[in-house]
Formats: C-alpha cells, sequence, structure tokens
C-alpha cells in the first residue's frame, strides 16, 4: 500500500534528492545535482530496506518536520540533528518505526549541514530527465520542499528490511583530497604551495552550488595576471579562483561551465564529506595523484 508524508516545518531548506541525479546531460546544458552527500542518503536507504538509488530528503541545519499517514520506517543519516518522533527521542543512523500520524521532528545539528530522511518506499515524486532530484540552480525536479506539502511514497519494496540495526555516523572532514589541474599552472608555485598549506575556513558564501573560502589570496604567475579564460567544463569537486584570490569549491549544483582556472579537483568521493562544511569549518586540501584511468 502506498503512503504519504505531510510536513509540517521545512527549516531553513529542505529538498527531494536522490543519490545519483542527472549524469550525463551536461551538453544539454543539465548538471548532475543530486544528494550533497551521496553516502549519507545511501546509507539511510539501505538502513529501511530501500533501492540505495531512491529518493529521500535533505535537510539543512535541521528544523524539518513531518507525520506519516501510514505506519513506516524512516531512518536519519548524515549531519547528526536531534530526532524526535511523537515528542520521544528517536535515534539516529538506524531504521525506526514510525507509528501512523506520528510526527518526525529533526533539530539543529551540533556539526555537519545536511541530514538526509529516508522513508520506506521512497519519496515518489514524478521524476524528471530521469531524476527525483531538486536542482536548485536549474529549477529542475519538484520544488523546494515548503510547508504543508504532502510528498507521496513508493509502495514499499519487497527485499526485507536489512539485518542491521545500527549504522555507523559520518565521521568528520579533517582533509579533502585533491588532484592537481587542469588550470594549477596558471599560479605561482607559492600560490600553490599555500592551497595545500593553508587551514581554510568555509565562508557565509554557501549552499548547494559549492562555498568560498577565506584564507590567503592565491596570485597568478605574472604572465597570466588579468588574462581571460574561455568557459570551459567544469565538474563536481572544481575548487575554481576568481580574480579575489579565494577559492570556490563545486559542490552538487554546480554549473555546467566556468570562466574561471581550476586550481585541483577534489576527489568525487571526498565531495560528500565536503557536502558537510558548514560555515565556518575548517578545511585543507591533500594533493593525491590522480587515481588510474583519470
Amino acid at each position: 500500500m502506498r503512503g504519504s508524508l505531510t510536513v509540517t516545518a521545512t527549516g531553513p531548506l529542505t529538498t527531494v534528492q536522490d543519490p545519483d541525479g542527472r549524469p550525463g546531460r551536461a551538453d544539454l546544458g543539465v548538471g548532475v545535482s543530486g544528494a550533497a552527500d551521496r553516502a549519507a542518503l545511501r546509507l539511510a536507504n539501505r538502513l529501511v530496506g530501500n533501492d540505495e538509488a531512491a529518493a529521500g530528503l535533505e535537510v539543512t541545519l535541521g528544523g524539518l518536520a513531518f507525520r506519516v499517514a501510514t505506519t513506516t520506517l524512516v531512518a536519519v543519516t548524515g549531519a547528526p540533528s536531534p530526532v524526535r518522533i511523537g515528542g520521544c527521542p528517536g535515534d539516529l543512523h538506524r531504521a525506526v518505526v514510525v507509528p501512523a500520524g506520528a510526527e518526525v521532528r529533526l533539530g539543529t545539528p551540533p556539526c555537519g549541514l545536511r541530514s538526509y530522511v529516508a522513508v520506506r518506499g521512497g519519496i515518489a515524486v514524478d521524476p524528471v530527465l530521469g531524476s527525483r532530484a531538486t536542482d536548485t540552480v536549474a529549477g529542475l525536479g519538484p520544488p523546494v520542499v515548503g510547508t504543508g506539502h504532502e510528498l507521496p511514497l513508493g509502495p514499499p519494496p519487497a527485499s526485507p528490511v536489512p539485518a542491521v540495526d545500527v549504522a555507523p555516523g559520518i565521521a568528520g572532514v579533517a582533509a579533502l583530497r585533491v588532484v592537481m589541474g587542469p588550470r594549477h599552472d596558471w599560479f605561482a608555485d607559492e600560490a600553490v604551495t599555500a592551497f595545500l598549506r593553508t587551514a581554510w575556513t568555509v565562508t557565509d558564501d554557501a549552499n548547494r552550488v559549492g562555498f568560498r573560502l577565506d584564507g590567503p589570496e592565491l596570485e597568478r604567475v605574472p604572465e597570466l595576471r588579468g588574462a581571460e579564460l574561455p568557459s570551459e567544463g567544469v565538474i563536481r569537486g572544481s575548487v575554481q579562483v576568481p580574480p579575489s584570490g579565494r577559492p570556490t569549491v563545486f559542490l552538487a549544483d554546480h554549473p555546467v561551465t566556468g570562466g574561471y582556472p581550476v586550481i585541483g579537483v577534489v576527489l568525487d568521493v571526498d565531495t560528500d564529506r565536503a557536502g558537510q562544511l558548514r560555515p565556518g569549518s575548517a578545511v585543507r586540501f591533500r594533493r593525491v595523484t590522480p587515481p588510474p584511468g583519470t
């Protein structure tokens, strides 16, 4: 039997996301989008017995509240938002039975940025270009979740709920692994060294597109100061350096092209952890050798 959930509060930003987004459509000007922390959403789906690719809710800095129409399983992962179910304390990183009509409420997480809610059956809004993800830049997919929205759930999957009762939380970020290029040669050796040795601070200019960093100015080589770079493709994890000299790290809703030089690219697996960095967080980059085939 299909069910639904009704949103009673949203917090700063709640969106419907799936882990995979819309890959392979950059030639149409469509970015991938999808969950900022894909690993956390996949974990939540596994806990309630969904396919890992099912859609769930991405909740920024807590504040989401909703009621379910039928008794179902819910799991919350990612940033450790305090959870209350029917007014009683709930658990993180485990599948919890939520009775019909009970309200699930997420508080503000003490660390991290984005929490993920999976409901057995998945959020079954209509897909757009093969995905249920909300792209906040292109306006594709379902609208940003609002108070009073009723979201349909898919039928419970035939697969049983996994035997695992509790899964570990997501570890904090000490460093993001990065491969250099494709435009690191636009920067002086001292700038490349500063890029890799600085403890950068995430600024308030942060959203699902990416985040700007505060730290030393990364200077270009003298012959390229003031030079223009034709727009070229960028991917999730690209670290662009605008004329200010302070890097910008692209996340899930990044543009498909950019006109500033990319000094390095964060490994794709590490961009999930980057999606949990909130303003004021410190981040370092650790240079690694490009994986085979890249």
